[in-house]
């Protein structure tokens, strides 16, 4: 199995709705790949987050240049701060 078929069959897998044979081979192809390990993990970390519904604090430095981003994206899309919106052609 390769990476692509992987990541293809992934929502499947982490559900465990996934036919054996491919689980096999899905076992197989994470036991020598560490990048589809690492990808598999953050996602299953992700659902366990959810699931458990407790907040989860940012580290101020990563809270203040998401804001700071997306401050940035909507004044390009609607203008300056009191939200005008741009016309564009």
């Amino acid at each position: 199995m390769k990476c692509e078929e992987l990541l293809k069959a992934l929502n499947d897998y982490i559900d465990g709705d996934i036919d054996p044979a491919i689980c096999e081979g899905f076992e197989e192809h994470l036991a020598g790949c560490n990048p589809c390990q690492i990808v598999i993990d953050n996602i299953r970390q992700t659902i366990r987050l959810y699931r458990d519904g407790q907040p989860y604090d940012l580290p101020a430095e990563f809270h203040q240049r998401l804001r700071s981003m997306l401050r940035q994206r909507w004044q390009e899309k609607f203008g300056g701060p009191g939200g005008e919106r741009r016309v564009e052609s």
